[in-house]
């Protein structure tokens, strides 16, 4: 008679059971980007574009006054303008390098007080000022949108909301840093798993 039953020599070993998918930790851990820092970038970029605005508009009246020759004193005066500005640029791409030699410039109201500054030197009207109003009129928009840019920062830096920004920054830094590890870990785990499941296969 054949044996029946679970003993049986015939009888299939149990299979395991198909592996569970697992969902990623860093997935889950991942979450949308901080408002504030989208809004702060949002802003530093306008900011950036208005102080290069006002490098090109400070440029041109360099030449124009060179090449007339009518007032040396306001080509000089606006090739330090055009310096200033460009330190304006750089604190905007808040560059660790710069940063790590001009700390006061990670203070948002001594970065408006610049930014007031710069705003200042493109608005003062040379000699040529009622024969080339076009150059005028780009002196006027560079310098009230660089003026509005440095008033909000001198705002924001007395409600210490630059503070805020970079504590949120250095926070995003770290979790997304622990995200990476997490990450990291998880797919070392999921080739030893596959390692163990090719041995216990032969």
């Amino acid at each position: 008679m054949a044996r029946t039953g679970g003993g049986g020599e015939n009888s299939t070993p149990p299979q395991p059971p198909p592996p569970i998918p697992r969902v990623s930790s860093g997935a889950r851990l991942r979450t949308g980007a901080d408002p504030l820092l989208v809004i702060c970038k949002c802003f530093s970029v306008l900011t950036a574009l208005t102080a290069l605005l006002c490098i090109a508009v400070n440029v041109l009246s360099a030449i124009r006054s060179f090449q007339d020759g009518s007032d040396i004193f306001d080509g000089i005066f606006r090739c330090y303008a055009v310096v200033i500005a460009f330190f304006v640029v750089i604190a905007e791409t808040e560059w660790e390098f710069v940063m790590k030699f001009w700390k006061v410039l990670e203070y948002w109201a001594a970065r408006g007080m610049l930014q007031i500054f710069v705003a200042v030197m493109t608005r003062a009207f040379p000699v040529y000022s009622s024969k080339r109003k076009d150059l005028v009129l780009l002196q006027n928009i560079a310098s009230y949108m660089l003026l509005a840019c440095g008033v909000v920062y001198v705002i924001s830096g007395i409600l210490c909301i630059g503070c805020i920004k970079r504590a949120r920054q250095r926070k995003e830094m770290t979790r997304d840093q622990a995200v990476r590890d997490l990450e990291e870990l998880e797919r070392r785990r999921e080739e030893l798993e596959q390692l163990l499941i090719s041995e216990a296969g032969v």
